[in-house]
């Protein structure tokens, strides 16, 4: 029987699977994102092993690992797959309405850019918006993302910064009244509930998210009279809203809010953050209608005023 020829393709489907198995370095994972058993995944695998007769993962205890002819083909597939997406985009925008996909934090997508997409699906009807919100940097060109906004530190290389960040205690304006309790000067924050993002770090006095701010004013050693921690920086917000404690108010986030009165801050003593916001287009993206429409308009919005 003849040898195969070297450049016979496996079937593509199998190079697909590949690419998604060696992104997330899980079968697991891969087969949720493939709509596949995790059997099915692995069979699949050792399929296209068999077909290459190469070994392309290490079969780790609990963990995946390319092997050097693995990475070869991961980034063979990854730029092809790309490719294509790009294609079938181009071919299809012409003839059926823009899909623009961002990703971004869960905070700055419920506080900042939700309130505000209204503003641009009006303004370009023939564009529709697919938002992720979640903690995780996605890889924009594999993934199938246009642009990201990220929380990066101040000074990052990576894209363009949209704005920095200040830091600076809110609370409802109806929270000393149904309290009774002074709110006039930092030290009187030991009488109040801390509102605050659970974060590794965490102790049993301060919450770590209120540190530099509390340290920045002396109180490295101050104890609330109570800590409520949540899941997402807005359900902390959510819930100085509704008066159940000080939250630590990230500006511009909370900057809405406190233009229309339903947080307030006590004492202005804001202080800079060491993060700042960023926005990241994929190069591949870059020239098209709705990214650029897209682009042009958040960069209008930062620079408007909160009202």
């Amino acid at each position: 029987m003849p040898d195969k020829p070297l450049d016979r393709l496996p079937p593509l489907q199998l190079l697909a699977a590949f690419e998604a198995a060696a992104r997330h370095l899980s079968f697991t994972q891969a087969a949720a994102e493939r709509f596949v058993t995790q059997s099915a995944m692995s069979r699949q695998m050792r399929a296209l092993e068999e077909e290459l007769g190469v070994t392309l993962f290490e079969r780790r205890h609990r963990a995946l690992a390319l092997t050097e002819d693995g990475q070869r083909l991961h980034a063979a597939c990854a730029a092809a797959l790309n490719s294509l997406r790009v294609a079938v985009r181009t071919v299809r925008e012409p003839h059926q309405r823009q899909l623009l996909a961002l990703t971004t934090t869960p905070g700055f997508a419920s506080l900042w850019l939700i309130p505000r997409l209204t503003a641009f699906t009006r303004a370009h009807p023939g564009i529709d918006v697919r938002l992720d919100a979640g903690l995780g940097n996605r890889n924009l060109a594999s993934e199938g993302f246009d642009l990201a906004i990220r929380y990066s530190p101040v000074g990052g290389a990576q894209g363009r910064q949209l704005f920095a960040e200040s830091m600076l205690p809110v609370c409802s304006p109806r929270l000393v009244d149904e309290l009774g309790l002074p709110l006039r000067e930092p030290p009187d924050l030991a009488r109040h509930t801390l509102l605050h993002l659970a974060m590794d770090g965490d102790s049993a006095g301060m919450p770590a998210e209120w540190e530099p701010w509390l340290g920045a004013w002396g109180l490295s050693d101050l104890r609330p009279a109570a800590r409520l921690s949540f899941s997402s920086y807005a359900e902390a917000i959510a819930a100085a809203v509704a008066g159940q404690g000080v939250a630590l108010g990230r500006r511009p986030l909370v900057d809405a809010l406190l233009a229309s009165g339903q947080l307030v801050t006590p004492f202005d003593t804001g202080i800079a953050s060491a993060r700042a916001y960023r926005l990241i287009v994929d190069p591949a993206a870059r020239s098209r209608p709705a990214v650029k429409a897209f682009e042009q308009w958040l960069l209008a919005q930062c620079a408007m005023p909160a009202g």
